[in-house]
């Protein structure tokens, strides 16, 4: 039978050879007043999200409402089988 041959293993980058970033450049008061800024504007965008759904729905019911009034709209969309309402 014939020897394997091992290999080493290489070794593997170190921190230090990996590229520089934003995050490690910037200095940490102004990291953590960046993601204050980041989450308040997110909370924001959720707020008005919110009210939008909000005003969208309180339309449909107001339309809603003002066509359970029209009898022409009632009319259109009635069953026309009156035996059921004998």
């Amino acid at each position: 039978m014939a020897k394997k041959n091992k290999t080493k293993p290489t070794p593997k980058a170190e921190a230090q050879d990996k590229p520089a970033t934003l995050r490690d450049l910037l200095r940490p008061d102004v990291l953590e007043q960046l993601k204050a800024q980041s989450d308040a504007l997110k909370a924001d965008e959720a707020k008005a999200k919110e009210e939008q759904r909000l005003r969208a729905e309180e339309a449909a019911n107001a339309e809603k409402k003002r066509l359970e009034n029209d009898f022409g709209h009632l009319l259109k969309n009635s069953s026309m089988d009156w035996r059921k309402h004998k």
